[in-house]
């Protein structure tokens, strides 16, 4: 739902102005917090988290854990995920304040770390491997071949796009499309093809603390557990981009910035303002204002995010576990690397229950993540850039932010057309490892950067509590320390 009242635009200060000074960039200038919307509400800037997050790591990695250690392995998950909650209410506590994104927030604290994720965001995602899974999937459904089926999509992201109006506004409708679709079709199957004792042991196993099997703490499965830790939920800087679609969306502060629009009305944007904005949090209204904005964000995180999540990758668990009941050999499939095969195993097992058309369905779903990964990630992406290019490289404001986020999103998509015709679909193998390596370390790093930003960037009163601070502290340590005891124990990075 968007939240948004339409933009305000950027007053010029005034002498005499109140401001709100954070860190050694452009004071914020202290402007009105408007009204909150009811807390109860239908999916709004959290469909992009949750289009980013429902992917290959709830439909593919989880599963495949389940099936090699049992269920008593996803109380890994739900700590994943529970910390993901909190960073997503984390992360909108800044944007939602003043109206920047947390890359603005990071540059404030210090500005090489802004530019550590600005160049981590280029290493990490343009690869198009979400895309190309997906057209892997609608091959065996159509029998076009996945490579065509990808650059064609990745054309038609970009046609739609720059066609927009505005994007934000396109993309919230799609994708709240396209996921009711995914949770309803996944839970109905899950039903249809699994058992209630399926459903018992995969909400059982997530309480399972501490649960970790030998075989489990070897090199060649702990790097899996690092991974899908990392995949429990968006990876990588996809929390930190949730605070640009929180902006565009009009929540908190980010109804004082003018909207992202498309290339096709570039000309109809209005001036972007170097900062951002804050509110008089001395004023018991303003504050009363604030409280609101934090419970409809709650409700986004808990009810949306946190159940929409943990909803689709138990219907993939119980899937998954009917399937090998039905047909041992997809264990087997499982086991290996070959997502393809796995997958196509998972689908003929499927069908053995039901019929034919349970598989297809199936294969359907994995269509459809790759569809809106690939929606979530070119956008987010190219809005992560764009912003971070026009606040702090020279010369950029010469360009209206429209133009750099387009420019970023075909630089993104000829590159992707560019490796799936004259190179390996994902990358090549050695520098996937790093990618990884870098994925899950970002995650560690927004954490750090996350009890910085919000508790010396903001005013006391909406500074984060103590055990939210320990909360964020833990995902640090959670992240960073598994990876690199997956670095130095066993010399492999995640897999």
């Amino acid at each position: 739902m968007d939240t948004s009242k339409p933009p305000v635009a950027a007053s010029p200060p005034v002498e005499d102005e109140r401001v709100w000074k954070a860190g050694r960039l452009e004071p914020m200038p202290i402007r009105k917090l408007p009204d909150a919307p009811p807390s109860v509400h239908i999916l709004g800037p959290t469909v992009f988290l949750v289009a980013l997050g429902v992917g290959m790591g709830e439909s593919y990695m989880w599963p495949r854990l389940v099936l090699l250690f049992g269920p008593e392995i996803r109380w890994l998950f739900l700590i994943g995920v529970t910390l993901q909650a909190v960073v997503m209410l984390e992360m909108a506590r800044y944007a939602m304040a003043t109206g920047e994104s947390i890359f603005s927030g990071a540059a404030r604290v210090f500005k090489p770390l802004m530019w550590f994720f600005f160049v981590v965001a280029i290493a990490v995602y343009i690869w198009p491997g979400h895309l190309s899974a997906g057209a892997a999937a609608f091959e065996e459904i159509t029998g076009i071949p996945w490579m065509v089926t990808a650059i064609i999509g990745l054309v038609l992201v970009g046609v739609v796009f720059s066609l927009a109006k505005v994007i934000y506004s396109v993309l919230e409708k799609v994708l709240s499309l396209l996921i009711g679709v995914l949770v309803i079709s996944t839970s109905v199957v899950a039903s249809l093809v699994g058992s209630w004792s399926d459903v018992v042991s995969t909400l059982t196993g997530m309480f399972a603390f501490g649960y970790l099997p030998s075989e489990a703490m070897s090199a060649a499965w702990f790097p899996v557990i690092v991974g899908a830790c990392a995949f429990a939920g968006p990876s990588g800087m996809q929390q930190m981009w949730y605070t640009l679609h929180l902006r565009d969306s009009g929540a908190g502060m980010g109804a004082h910035i003018p909207r992202i629009r498309g290339l096709r009305h570039a000309g109809e944007e209005e001036a972007m303002p170097s900062r951002g904005f804050m509110f008089d949090t001395e004023d018991p209204a303003e504050m009363a204002k604030w409280k609101g904005w934090r419970r409809w964000v709650t409700f986004d995180a808990l009810l949306l995010f946190w159940g929409i999540t943990m909803l689709v990758t138990i219907s993939f668990t119980v899937i998954a576990q009917a399937a090998v009941r039905q047909n041992p050999a997809v264990r087997t499939a499982v086991q290996g690397d070959d997502r393809e095969v796995a997958l196509g195993a998972m689908s003929d097992a499927v069908s053995s229950v039901g019929s034919s058309a349970l598989g297809v369905i199936f294969l359907g779903f994995i269509a459809l993540i790759g569809l809106n990964a690939t929606l979530g990630l070119f956008d987010s992406f190219s809005r992560g850039q764009a912003d971070m290019t026009y606040n702090f490289v020279k010369g950029a404001k010469k360009l209206r932010m429209s133009h750099l986020y387009a420019g970023f999103l075909w630089g993104v998509i000829i590159f992707g057309i560019l490796i799936l015709l004259f190179g390996p679909a994902d990358g090549p193998s050695g520098i996937l490892d790093t990618l990884a390596f870098l994925s899950t370390f970002a995650m560690g790093a927004y954490c750090v950067t996350l009890l910085l930003v919000n508790n010396r960037m903001l005013p006391k009163p909406i500074r984060p509590r103590w055990w939210t601070n320990v909360i964020i502290g833990f995902g640090a340590f959670f992240y960073l320390g598994m990876l690199f005891y997956s670095l130095f124990a066993f010399g492999v990075v995640v897999g």
